[in-house]
């Protein structure tokens, strides 16, 4: 499903919604809530909404676990680390215990960092059956989402739920979740904002299937489509209206 939005107020707001509706339905039937949040710039001001009332007051922070589907290979306090914004914009502005918080250990060599991340996640949800109540994404210029770039090794490791990936333009190692992971969650949400990203997303969803060149087509989980929250500065190449819904 796609919902359109005037702009990324409206996207945030709609996503602290789901986060807040999602965590009181996992705390009431498992008693935690697991959500693996999304990097860049886009989900700032979703966890300024978070940090605020109604649901600095209304979430049972206790009860969250706070992941990240993937992060660059950086020391944590580093400015360009997911963990590091998260922090700074949510973190430390909830009353989240500290052993809830479960960081990619972007200071350790690539490898290790993965393997350690998929051993907490192991630890986390057990071996068998790793599923996240909520992850949210984001959509990058070139069609990729998390750590899975087009024509990387990543995008068919069937084997494990984390990998360390290089990206060469970027010139920068990162972990990421992979798409066995995540396509076992029981809800994602991407969150999309600018002109920046429309052909990506117009080639995301209504171009040819061609998931190395476009990943996020890769991205179903248990098998449906995941929710897409955009604006209209991002959607405005779609084509098709019946595919979307429309909120101020």
């Amino acid at each position: 499903m796609i919902r359109v939005f005037n702009d990324l107020e409206g996207i945030s707001q709609a996503a602290a919604r789901i986060f807040s509706k999602a965590a009181a339905q996992a705390i009431a039937a498992r008693g935690r809530f697991s959500v693996a949040l999304s990097g860049g710039i886009t989900p700032r001001r979703l966890h300024e909404i978070l940090t605020a009332q109604p649901y600095l007051g209304q979430i049972r922070w206790n009860n969250v676990h706070i992941f990240w589907g993937y992060d660059r290979c950086v020391p944590a306090d580093d400015p360009r680390s997911n963990f590091q914004m998260a922090r700074e914009t949510l973190l430390d502005r909830v009353p989240l215990p500290a052993e809830n918080i479960h960081p990619i250990r972007g200071d350790l060599p690539p490898a290790e960092a993965a393997n350690q991340y998929e051993y907490d996640l192991q630890e986390f949800f057990g071996e068998n059956n790793p599923i996240f109540d909520l992850i949210l994404l984001g959509l990058g210029r070139n069609a990729h989402t998390a750590s899975l770039f087009p024509h990387t090794p990543v995008l068919t490791e069937t084997q494990h739920w984390t990998a360390d990936v290089y990206i060469a333009e970027l010139k920068m190692y990162r972990v990421t979740l992979t798409l066995s992971l995540i396509n076992r969650a029981d809800q994602v949400v991407f969150l999309v904002s600018g002109t920046d990203k429309a052909a990506a997303l117009q080639n995301v969803l209504e171009g040819a299937y061609l998931p190395q060149e476009y990943p996020a087509q890769l991205i179903q989980p248990n098998g449906e489509h995941p929710l897409w929250l955009v604006d209209k500065s991002a959607g405005y190449k779609l084509t098709d209206p019946s595919e979307q819904d429309r909120f101020p």
